[in-house]
């Protein structure tokens, strides 16, 4: 019984680590989402920029968020070598996932919409981000 009840605590543990890890990926990306709001407005009525420069923009601005958020928070915070794969698996989609959400959300309230308030490109900077702390967290 007593090792029931430690495999059920590692998994509510493991589960709470993951979503620090999502809230940390989500509140950087309304972070740049925020950023991107700003550039759109300072843009004017300039040409959009071609798709796939965009991505590259968004994977490096994901990235940089990365090395950031490894000032503030240097280690990952799950442990285990499992767990840290599952996070770099399972946390991007569901960033992308919040992303495209609050995309929706504003389109329904009538605001204005940048690139990252859609999936893909959510999905992107979340996945830049966790290869950073992926990589580099101790």
């Amino acid at each position: 019984m007593e090792i029931l009840a430690e495999i059920l605590i590692q998994l509510v543990w493991g589960a709470v680590e993951i979503l620090g890890e999502l809230l940390l990926q989500v509140v950087f990306e309304w972070f740049g989402e925020a950023v991107a709001h700003r550039f759109k407005k300072a843009g004017g009525d300039r040409k959009p920029v071609s798709p796939w420069l965009a991505a590259i923009g968004y994977a490096c601005a994901g990235a940089a968020a990365g090395g950031v958020s490894l000032l503030i928070f240097p280690h990952l915070m799950m442990g285990a070598e499992w767990m840290r794969v599952l996070n770099l698996a399972l946390t991007p989609i569901a960033a992308g996932a919040i992303m495209a959400a609050m995309g929706a959300w504003r389109r329904r309230h009538e605001k204005e919409v940048v690139r990252l308030d859609s999936f893909a490109y959510g999905y992107v900077f979340a996945l830049a981000m966790a290869l950073v702390r992926f990589t580099w967290a101790a």
